[in-house]
């Protein structure tokens, strides 16, 4: 009886791992590409505004406040209303917000500006001709000069520009700027109101709003003949915004998700992936442009693809940074790679989101100095002694993620 409960145990024990390889052999196992690609839209500036839309009258100031970081420029305009087509501007290239140490552009800054000619229309005696604003008809009015923006230099007399409009710019230590203007013209030998105007925040050696020996554009013309800066704005406005590349990422394929842990302390390895876009310490990374034969950063209208073998009960998580933050990145956590049993396929832009890695203090994005783009060297910043969070205090200027990245997956 014994030897037959023996048999008949080693029978029992014998299907059981018969069928355990059975069971293996038919887990299905898939091969997947998945593609992330840089969905920014492309912009000229990185910001841009208006000056006072009811214009200043002499004895007032108007201000306005913007973010920019080291390598931006500032370039804005405002009509010398008592004239036919002049306007106040720095050189066509703007005015330096850093200089070359690094230190903020600050104080009186009066001295860099001009007194430009837009070129559009005839002028006349300041503050007497009957097709300047305060005396016109109505706008656009007055003989056609078909010229070029230049510094004024038609033989009539104006007061000195330090006698009308005084520029101060102040600098909170980070990335805010406030530039104001003051009309000072009441005590000058001819007051006149200042017109509302546009400003620009810029690369160097752009021109935003006008380039010297050059037709004026229709905005410029608007601008500086009836001070009218809306076609102006519209331009800037459509033209600006925050772009960032990203940098090459790390990705895991398992049950758990190996390279970040949500309300956790980051590694060193994950605090160099969302710092520095340094994705060395992990084991599977991705890291070349389509198109490309070398590692480098991910630009928009291009794309980054990794490949992978998985089985049923698999998940996918990634990481890669939003090279224009101090420590955000974009990620997926454990996302099912065969949801009811079938291998998962398509757009899954839905189910990514931004995350802070907690570890650095955030900057204004894009105008960080201790962001990639502008940082002295790797690792530098405010410590922010936190957790992984998924990231909730976007800076006002940064957009919905769907219009930042796209992230599809295809089983093969």
């Amino acid at each position: 009886m014994k030897r037959i409960f023996k048999l008949l145990s080693i029978a029992l024990l014998l299907t059981f791992i018969v069928s355990c390889n059975d069971d293996e052999d038919n887990l299905i196992s898939k091969s997947f590409t998945v593609t992330i690609e840089n969905v920014f839209e492309v912009k000229d500036y990185f910001n841009s505004g208006t000056i006072s839309e009811s214009g200043i009258a002499p004895g007032t100031s108007t201000s306005f406040s913007f973010n920019a970081g080291k390598g931006h420029y500032l370039q804005f305009g405002t009509m010398f209303v008592k004239s036919n087509d002049l306007f106040y501007a720095p050189s066509d290239t703007g005015i330096a917000l850093y200089d070359s140490n690094g230190n903020a552009t600050t104080g009186n800054i009066t001295s860099q500006i001009k007194l430009w000619d837009a070129g559009t229309e005839v002028n006349e005696t300041p503050g007497m001709g009957t097709n300047q604003p305060i005396n016109q008809s109505g706008p656009n009015t007055g003989t056609d000069e078909n010229g070029s923006v230049h510094i004024v230099n038609d033989g009539f007399t104006y007061p000195s520009i330090e006698d009308v409009i005084s520029v101060m710019i102040t600098h909170d230590g980070g990335t805010l700027f406030t530039v104001t203007i003051n009309n000072i013209s009441d005590t000058s030998t001819l007051d006149t109101p200042l017109a509302p105007g546009t400003w620009v925040v810029h690369s160097e050696n752009q021109k935003p709003m006008f380039t010297e020996g050059n037709t004026a554009s229709l905005g410029l013309e608007k601008l500086a003949e009836d001070g009218d800066n809306a076609t102006m704005d519209t331009n800037l406005s459509s033209k600006s915004g925050f772009v960032s590349p990203f940098a090459p990422g790390a990705y895991s394929i398992g049950t758990i998700n190996e390279i970040f842990t949500t309300r956790n302390t980051a590694n060193t390895a994950l605090e160099n992936l969302a710092e520095d876009g340094n994705p060395s310490g992990f084991m599977n990374i991705f890291n070349t442009p389509k198109g490309s034969s070398s590692a480098g950063a991910l630009f928009p209208n291009n794309s980054y693809s990794f490949t992978f073998t998985a089985n049923e009960g698999d998940s996918l998580s990634f990481g890669l940074m939003l090279v224009q933050s101090n420590d955000w990145f974009f990620g997926i956590d454990n996302i099912t790679l065969f949801p009811n049993g079938i291998a998962l396929s398509g757009d899954i832009t839905n189910i990514i989101k931004l995350y802070d890695v907690g570890t650095e203090v955030d900057e204004f994005a894009g105008a960080g100095n201790n962001q990639p783009v502008r940082q002295t060297g790797a690792n530098v910043g405010d410590s922010e002694n936190g957790n992984v969070i998924e990231e909730s205090n976007f800076s006002a200027n940064v957009p919905t993620i769907s219009t930042m990245i796209k992230v599809s997956i295809t089983s093969n």
